[in-house]
This record gives C-alpha cells, structure tokens and sequence, in this order.
C-alpha cells in the first residue's frame, strides 16, 4: 500500500476500514489481487444494486465502446440518451403515472441535489430550505448545508444560510399525528419565527443517518404541509432509490408524488457516475443553459442505465425478489441475534437494512470483525452505531443468508 501512502491524499476514508488491495469483481463478490474473494454487502454504497459487472451490461458497453459510440456530448441530443429517457418514461415513469421531467446533472448526487435546491428557490422566491435531523444529501456546499451529520459538515467553513433544521419521523417518540402537527405549527402559527421555505427536503429511508424509515402518515403530512404553504416537496432517493428497497422509488407505498426526485448511484446499474433531477413540468422554468455542468453527457452511463431498465423493470419481479429476500434476511438476523447481551435492533425496508446496537460502539467493530471473515459490511449513523447490511438485490439466496450468518456468528463471538 505504500503507492497510496506515498502519493494519495489522507482524505480517503472506505480504504481504512477495508485495506487490501482489490482488482476484480463478480455479481456478489468483490476479489482482492491476491486471489482472496468478499463476499459485498455494501455494494459502493448503494451504487451497485445489481451487483459488480452484469454481464448484459459489460457486453453492452464493449459493443458501444468497440463501434465508437458517442462517450461525452455535454447536453448535445445523442442516440443514447434518446433511448434512455424512452426507456426511463416507459418502465419508471408512465406505470407510475408520474409526468415529471427529466434534467440530467452532473455526475453525482450532490450535482442533482444543488440543482433541485437551486430550482425550489428560482419557483418560489424564497431562499430557505427545510431539511430533517439524520439526512445526508451530499458533500458540496449547498447539500451539505442541509445535511446533519457533524463529521461531515466539519470542513465547511461556512454555513450557507437560510437552512431550517426540523425533526424526522420518531426522532421525538411522539405519535405521527403530534409530530405532524409541530411541523405545521413551526410554520402556519404565529411566533415560531421560522420564514416559509423554499422546500422541504427529505429521504424516506435516511441511508447516512442510519437507515431511519419515515412512516407513509408521516411522509403524506409533510407532502401536504408542503403544498399548505406554498412548498415543494423534494425527495432524495439517490440511496434509497433504484430498486434498493423494493419499488424502484423508496417513497411509493406513501402513494405521494414528489415535485422533485434526486436518483444517482445505482440509476447508471454498472457504477459509472450518473444523475438525474426529476420534476414536475410546471416547475421546469430553466432558462436554457441557466443550469449546466461539463459532464452531463456520460453516454456510457445512459447506456447501461437503459440496459439495467428494459432488464430489470419490465414487471414487477425485482420488486417481489427484493421484498423475499428482505424478509428472509431480516428473519434470519432477528432470530440469530435475539440473544445478543448487547441487543440488536433490525431497521430497514426491503435490502436496506440496518442493526443498531445498544452498545454504540459494536457496529464499528463488528464491521472490522467481519472484513477479517472475507466480508465487507459498513457502518452509518452520527455515531457508526448501526452496521448497514445492503447486499446486491440479485444476490442468490445462498450467499444472502450466507452473509446473515457470518453477522449472527462474528457477533457473538465479538460479544461473549
């Protein structure tokens, strides 16, 4: 490792927990240089939900790489993107009935949260933003202005204003009905001080904060808070989103629609950088070119973004898939831990999902424990206190309950 001690910065961060040299990778597995193979639970954060190097996808893009297909074109019209903004309206959005736009960023999630907060505030005319206790949103300064983890806002420097900070669904133990109605008096009653927001953003299923779910009550009071006072409702589901926890959006059982919808990580299915700001067509009120960014046109990423949706959600069944095996996997985990003296508490939706330990330092070393057993599993939560389980969604069920095993079997041993 001296390579990367010598000539790397000391930012980097996932190498620390994970310290081998990795080369190759295959479905489930990720496989150092050495030949040693990991078995993935952490799947690049939610970047690789159909897990390393899907063949279809590989082949796809040898093909298009191989004939010379378009790589970069900024926001010049291209074959590629012709086809995935068909596929994305034909498998995503028309199903849903959803009519909303498509606005291709750059290439990350925090590029398409700066652009849905830049957006809100051109709508309304109003500069705050509303964001919730446990969100992470990204580490530019817009989104990370609205994120609440410490350890990341530390490098800030400055504080962007005009940022309200609200409580999310549970935070303060109170039914959804009473948490609700807080939320509407900080806004609607006289005295609280607090100016009409831009927007309120939020995730469903807060990935960084750890693997917190707001109820469909909770996520419909605050759609509505929203449109009561002349908000929009902004959803990050750049984690959450593509599949990881069931429908291909975190936020559908709800039954709400978003005005805006922030995807990345796993929208391009191979890994490579790709985002998009989804919103509703009202809102589209963009001067042309008012909004840029130099990488806009990964023609590779649209490609195998298209591949991923006319693969996987033509119907229903990775959504099915994803709900067993959710089940199977928190089953398994619920029984195997029930006798933990530290206790282990299982949080989550579909293959999201969370264990959080009383002991707040148990994740951490827990994650450690299992790299040692060929396994990788990371940590979230202001204090790393929860061990994040968040497999591919087409591993096999052999290597899923596989996973759940080592975790039942490393945690004992770790606690005894």
């Amino acid at each position: 490792m001296e390579v990367f001690e010598q000539h790397e910065s000391v930012v980097r961060g996932y190498c620390r927990s994970f310290p081998v040299l990795f080369d190759t990778a295959d479905g489930s597995y990720l496989n150092s240089a050495d030949g040693t193979r990991y078995l993935d639970f952490f799947c690049g954060a939610g970047t690789l939900n159909y897990g390393h190097n899907d063949p279809d996808m590989v082949e796809a893009c040898i093909d298009y790489l191989r004939r010379g297909g378009l790589l970069h074109s900024l926001d010049l019209y291209s074959q590629s993107k012709a086809q995935f903004l068909r596929a994305f309206h034909a498998r995503i959005l028309a199903p849903r009935q959803f009519d909303h736009k498509i606005q291709f960023t750059g290439p990350t999630g925090t590029n398409s949260i700066e652009a849905a907060i830049k957006l809100a505030r051109k709508v309304t005319g109003r500069h705050a933003i509303a964001c919730f206790t446990g969100g992470y949103h990204g580490m530019s300064l817009g989104a990370l202005a609205i994120t609440a983890n410490p350890a990341k806002k530390q490098s800030m420097g400055v504080q962007v204003p005009g940022v309200i900070r609200l409580p999310y669904d549970g935070v303060h133990l109170q039914d959804v009905a009473t948490q609700l109605q807080m939320l509407e008096d900080m806004f609607c009653r006289p005295g609280y001080g607090n100016d009409l927001p831009a927007a309120f953003v939020l995730e469903a299923i807060q990935g960084e904060g750890g693997i917190n779910c707001a109820s469909d009550e909770w996520l419909q009071g605050v759609a509505a808070l929203a449109r009561k006072v002349g908000a929009l409702l902004i959803v990050d589901d750049i984690q959450a989103g593509n599949g990881r926890s069931g429908p291909f959006f975190s936020f559908e059982s709800s039954a709400i629609v978003p005005d805006i919808i922030c995807l990345s990580k796993s929208l391009s299915g191979l890994g490579l950088p790709f985002a998009v700001t989804l919103l509703r067509p009202q809102y589209d009120i963009w001067s042309p070119a008012e909004h840029n960014g130099t990488f806009r046109g990964n023609n590779l990423a649209m490609l195998t973004a298209t591949v991923a949706l006319e693969k996987f959600w033509q119907n229903d069944d990775l959504t099915q898939a994803v709900h067993a095996k959710g089940q199977q996997l928190r089953q398994q985990l619920q029984e195997g831990l029930s006798g933990l003296p530290i206790g282990a508490h299982i949080r989550g939706r579909g293959l999201m999902l969370g264990i959080a330990f009383d002991d707040d330092s148990f994740a951490k070393r827990l994650s450690a424990a299992l790299f040692e057993r060929h396994m990788v599993a990371e940590t979230c939560g202001p204090a790393s206190q929860v061990l994040k389980c968040m497999p591919a969604l087409t591993m096999d069920t052999r290597d899923l309950l596989e996973g759940g095993e080592r975790i039942i079997q490393v945690a004992h041993a770790l606690s005894r």
